[in-house]
């Protein structure tokens, strides 16, 4: 049944929205009739994909990192959901442009609108143990974001998985694919609390319509996951017939640290390695509950990533 009390005319407006969760996003508020959408990212094979997926919104090159033209889609009245980040990579300096320079001028932009609306994604990695690059930037970006003084939702997702995904499972599906044999490092019990981006883009929405949904909110996957049962899980709905294999630690640390000196953007750092070990467990609150959405079962969040017949087939360049 249609919300006749909310504007789909209002704009909406997705910097870094090329990504997993923006076009996740992006897919569901069309879905849900929302017609004013402009989608700001600096991965041109990335807005030409949403281009051809999602006809009919506004989709533009911007280096978020550096002032531009861009900032004239930051108008009054708007909702700005802030979703651009440097996941991986092994140059500290591609992390303070893309997670905090980026962060520090839309946050200038905001504060010259005081009617404009701002979601900011924050990441579950700000109350971890580990201590890597994308750590180290995300909590200056959180930090940057509660000091700016604007009254927002900050969010903060565990790892998240689902269509579009390049990064995460997505990826690991893809080389499920091309390899002999899969390599799991030491026992691969290693517990993960997955999020559905489905599920996230959701309690996204309820913040874009409820401007009383404010303050700090950690977004952690209902259920605990070990990795190598994600990656048996991963293996099952895609019918791989991949032989999944254990090896030492420490031979797969060395194997990704020589990927590393051969490949500049790497699909797997030893930085992210030593953050999928660190035994972190994420508070689970009722954010299904408190943002009136459904937290999906992650077996049937699984087929739905690699099964749907819209969607599951569309891959994002890494």
């Amino acid at each position: 049944m249609t919300d006749l009390t909310i504007d789909r005319d209002l704009k909406i407006v997705l910097p870094g929205g090329a990504g997993l969760v923006g076009q996740n996003l992006v897919a569901r508020l069309k879905a849900r009739g929302y017609r004013n959408l402009v989608v700001l990212d600096k991965h041109r094979a990335n807005l030409d994909v949403l281009r051809k997926v999602q006809p009919n919104i506004t989709v533009e090159y911007a280096d978020l990192a550096e002032p531009g033209d861009w900032a004239r889609h930051f108008t009054d009245g708007a909702v700005v959901v802030m979703l651009q980040a440097q996941i991986g990579g092994n140059d500290w300096q591609d992390f303070v442009r893309n997670n905090i320079d980026a962060t520090r001028h839309q946050l200038d932009l905001i504060r010259q609108h005081p009617n404009t609306r701002l979601v900011a994604i924050s990441s579950s990695v700000v109350v971890s143990v580990a201590d890597d690059f994308y750590t180290r930037s995300k909590r200056t970006q959180e930090e940057m974001v509660l000091a700016s003084g604007i009254s927002c939702p900050i969010l903060r997702p565990t790892l998240m998985y689902g269509w579009f995904d390049r990064k995460h499972l997505g990826w690991l599906s893809r080389f499920m694919q091309k390899v002999p044999v899969f390599p799991i490092p030491g026992h691969g019990r290693y517990m993960r609390q997955p999020l559905y981006v489905g599920d996230f883009s959701n309690v996204i929405m309820a913040c874009i319509e409820n401007p009383q949904l404010n303050g700090v909110h950690n977004i952690s996957g209902h259920e605990e996951v070990d990795y190598i049962d994600i990656i048996r899980e991963i293996k099952r709905v895609t019918h791989a017939r991949t032989p999944i294999v254990k090896i030492p630690y420490k031979l797969f640390y060395g194997l990704i640290w020589l990927w590393g000196k051969f490949d500049s953007n790497p699909p797997f750092t030893t930085q992210q390695l030593s953050a999928l070990i660190a035994r972190d467990s994420f508070e689970v609150t009722d954010w299904p509950g408190l943002f009136g959405v459904r937290s999906t079962p992650f077996a049937q969040a699984i087929d739905e990533t690699f099964n749907d017949p819209k969607y599951s087939k569309v891959i994002l360049e890494f």
